[in-house]
């Protein structure tokens, strides 16, 4: 069994995925992990861990690791209805990164100014099993947490 170290893809507020107020994530229909809340202003998300970027879009990114791990980061809620004003991609679909790669330059105020909201959920694609997922402890305690820093860790 393989563990993958998964980072914050930006700074906030570090909040268990179970809140986050999309069904699809926090019930674990996507897979499990993590959210992060971002302060509100324009800032870079960054790749969570080293791999291959599988699927780009504005608001959101695959990368799967080496070990065959996907980890979807997404950019806000409801925010393809955006159609991609306030991201900016810095990467392509198929490039190689490595952790802490900036990916995306994301407009957290704008979101937030059009009633959107702007959390970032981190999650382990398809995993349907929440035990495989460990959760950092800031994100336990729903404490503040440094982009690159641990967001949680997957097995598989």
């Amino acid at each position: 069994m393989s563990r993958t170290r998964v980072v914050a893809p930006v700074a906030g507020r570090a909040v268990p995925l179970g809140e986050v107020a999309d069904p699809v994530f926090s019930a674990g229909l996507v897979g499990y992990g993590a959210a992060v809340d971002p302060p509100r202003g324009v800032i870079d998300a960054v790749a969570p861990v080293s791999g291959k970027v599988l699927k780009l879009m504005p608001h959101a990114y695959v990368i799967v690791t080496d070990d065959n791990v996907g980890i979807l980061v997404h950019l806000g809620l409801d925010t393809v209805s955006l159609n991609g004003e306030h991201f900016t991609t810095h990467v392509s679909q198929g490039d190689d990164v490595v952790a802490g790669t900036p990916m995306i330059t994301y407009d957290v105020a704008a979101v937030a100014a059009k009633g959107l909201d702007p959390i970032v959920p981190v999650v382990v694609m398809d995993e349907r099993d929440p035990d495989h997922v460990t959760v950092a402890e800031a994100v336990a305690a729903s404490a503040d947490i440094d982009s690159g820093a641990e967001l949680f860790t997957a097995e598989k």
